[in-house]
């Protein structure tokens, strides 16, 4: 299990952390934006170390991108003893994590989380991997990293879009495990909460689940809760003009598979109510042309949890309760599209 740091001077707190280490050499991989906004709040404690930054965003999640990250690592000597530091959102974790596993058969490595949707999520569960054909997370392992730092002090440079991204994982969490939990969360002047306390309870939920079923064989699939549908709609329109952040697309996968829950598992319409409001609310709704329906249902089929031929979703028997390995038919999931393109923004 990795070492989970809340910190709230993270400067001197990576500092403490590195000088308990013993390394050969220190490397620290992010990406454009964060070399940018997030190192400088850093670099004055940091020891010796080298540095490569990557373009920043989704679409760079991709073998060409670990291509030169592995290159970097070979050109600066990195050895079996080396540690890299990944600094960023979770295209940072997922990409550093993976090319750090895999080079010299793997070196350890720290996650710094920059983003609240890398914070709640990505850094928890040793999940790691890359983008491959348009697929989302196509190759990856499963690899902890040694540690993981959390500071809110980075949320001060997130663009308020990057912000209510990761607000969609934290709504999730609510959703598949506390109810009081997501009745907490605010839909009105949501940017302003105490995200200390937020981040800390959704890393709680995540832990508790990933503790009990660290390789997804079971419980650990409720954490894709919304990203069935959703990790389709994202990767549909990523390399169109109607790109959506990670958090916006969960947003409409989140209510595709509400309606599904209440379809399938006969969720309460209230609860289905409830979960229209607070989405809508915070992520509006876009329309999805009927002609993308085949291509986006094409995509739910390369979902790791599925089984075969079938759809298996993760689908909530009330707010709070989830479960999974609910099979669901292609023609049911048209009527979700189609019930979430009916909805009044």
């Amino acid at each position: 299990m990795e070492t989970i740091i809340f910190s709230s001077n993270i400067a001197q707190d990576l500092q403490r952390y590195l000088s308990t280490k013993k390394y050969s050499k220190l490397g620290l991989i992010m990406d454009s934006h964060t070399i940018n906004h997030c190192y400088p709040i850093l670099s004055d404690e940091l020891p010796t170390h080298s540095m490569y930054a990557f373009e920043a965003g989704e679409k760079y999640k991709n073998l060409d991108s670990c291509q030169g990250i592995w290159q970097w690592m070979t050109e600066t000597n990195l050895d079996r003893k080396s540690l890299i530091v990944n600094i960023g959102g979770g295209v940072a974790g997922d990409m550093g994590g993976f090319c750090a596993s895999t080079y010299k058969r793997g070196i350890r490595f720290v996650n710094i989380p920059t983003t609240l949707l890398s914070q709640v999520d990505a850094s928890v569960g040793g999940k790691l991997g890359i983008d491959f054909n348009g697929f989302k997370n196509h190759i990856g392992i499963f690899n902890q990293p040694e540690g993981v730092l959390i500071s809110d002090q980075f949320l001060e440079t997130l663009p308020e879009a990057e912000l209510r991204s990761g607000y969609a994982e934290v709504i999730k969490h609510g959703l598949i495990r506390n109810e009081n939990y997501f009745q907490s969360l605010k839909t009105e002047n949501w940017q302003n909460q105490q995200w200390k306390d937020i981040i800390s309870v959704s890393v709680g939920i995540k832990r508790e689940v990933v503790d009990k079923d660290p390789k997804e064989d079971g419980l650990r699939k409720i954490l894709n809760f919304g990203h069935t549908i959703g990790h389709a709609v994202e990767s549909h329109y990523l390399d169109s003009p109607y790109h959506l952040l990670h958090g916006e697309a969960i947003a409409i996968g989140m209510l595709t598979e509400a309606f599904l829950s209440h379809k399938f598992l006969r969720m309460p319409k209230e609860d289905l109510e409830s979960i229209e409001q607070k989405l809508l609310a915070i992520y509006g709704k876009i329309s999805i042309a009927d002609a993308d329906f085949d291509a986006i249902i094409k995509r739910c089929f390369q979902d790791k949890k599925n089984d075969g031929e079938s759809l298996n979703f993760s689908l909530l028997k009330r707010i709070g309760t989830c479960d999974f390995n609910i099979v669901v038919g292609k023609e049911a999931v048209i009527e979700a599209l189609e019930y979430y393109n009916s909805l009044d923004n």
